[in-house]
């Protein structure tokens, strides 16, 4: 079951310009610092999960950070003319499984759901 609500499904899912197919991927290293990089996502099956892929993934930075502490975060987000943003942060528990990063939402916020197309 999905955790998104109508309005935040519709806007994952929905035709936006491929830009907006690209996210922002949190992470905390080692040092305690965070990690911040784009990333291309997708939902995963009965939109449970947001899967994060990659090339090289499995060897980057983001995937070392995950399997250390668990957890990750990931902006979706897009602006309409003249200046109307919109997006979805999903935060929770990260696992690995092969060399895709899988988000299991635990909190998600959304603004903008109001300006869908």
């Amino acid at each position: 079951m999905s955790v998104f609500s109508k309005r935040e499904l519709e806007y994952l899912t929905g035709e936006r310009p491929l830009a907006c197919k690209l996210g922002r991927l949190a992470t905390i290293g080692a040092d305690g610092l965070p990690h911040v990089v784009p990333v291309g996502w997708s939902l995963g099956p009965d939109a449970a999960t947001v899967h994060v892929n990659g090339r090289n993934n499995a060897a980057s930075k983001k995937f070392r950070d995950v399997i250390a502490t668990g957890v990750a975060a990931l902006v979706i987000d897009d602006v309409l003319p003249p200046w109307r943003p919109r997006g979805v942060e999903i935060r929770g528990r990260a696992t690995t499984v092969g060399d895709t990063i899988v988000i299991h939402p635990a909190r998600v916020v959304s603004w903008g759901m109001d300006i869908l197309d």
